[in-house]
């Protein structure tokens, strides 16, 4: 897979991008990430991006005569075109999972004020991760690139991710359940003894059973859907 980000911050994504499971993929080479400094088709010496909004208003707007020309020089016959935006379609693990079958994504994290509304025409879906504002697109992008590297086949160990919260969304996108470890008590507070048991019908029924109640506790939205 290839990843494209273009932003306005590229050192923002030095870190998160070379730790962890991310850089493990990039190391196997099962992703190339490139990072793209917006600043690069700005106009004039002062490489401008960004302009006062019409009608008046504070903050600056990204310009579609740069955020196009920099898609246009990336995009490929089989690329997705991401924008990061507030008001976009709720970001959720299926999503990822669907992005993990890409071949190529272009994601666009925006900053300041917005974007001109007509960088809208020129891709093909609009994200955002919550219903709250940050100073910019750059977290999302890397909260988005790390949900879809770790699907990739190769990248973690097989199965991995099958039994995760939001995982199945044919067994109502159900939370997962309860995990536990060494010491077996502590406190007090000891491990369930079915998962001590050894039979793994019973602690299978038991997950299942946990996995339920933890939805209906923490997300009833998901019960509901």
């Amino acid at each position: 897979m290839k990843i494209d980000i273009l932003t306005l911050f590229p050192n923002m994504f030095d870190g998160p991008f070379a730790q962890s499971i991310i850089n493990i993929a990039k190391e196997k080479k099962l992703v190339d990430i490139y990072i793209h400094n917006l600043r690069d088709w700005g106009v004039s010496d002062r490489k401008t991006v960004d302009d006062r909004p019409y009608g008046g208003g504070k903050g600056m707007i990204l310009k579609v005569d740069i955020v196009e020309p920099a898609i246009k020089s990336l995009k490929k016959k089989n690329s997705i075109v991401i924008l990061m935006e507030p008001t976009g379609k709720r970001y959720c693990q299926s999503e990822a999972t669907k992005f993990s079958k890409a071949k190529h994504l272009i994601i666009i994290a925006g900053h300041y004020e917005g974007y001109d509304e007509r960088i809208k025409k020129y891709v093909d879906m609009e994200i955002s991760i919550g219903d709250f504002i940050l100073t910019g697109g750059e977290i999302p992008a890397m909260a988005m690139v790390d949900s879809v590297v770790r699907l990739l086949p190769g990248v973690l160990e097989q199965d991995a991710t099958n039994l995760e919260s939001f995982a199945n969304s044919n067994a109502g996108s159900l939370l997962e359940y309860p995990q536990y470890t060494r010491p077996e008590n502590y406190k007090g507070d000891k491990v369930p003894k079915v998962l001590l048991s050894g039979n793994h019908k019973e602690i299978n029924n038991w997950r299942k059973k946990e996995s339920i109640n933890k939805t209906k506790k923490l997300r009833p939205d998901l019960v509901r859907n």
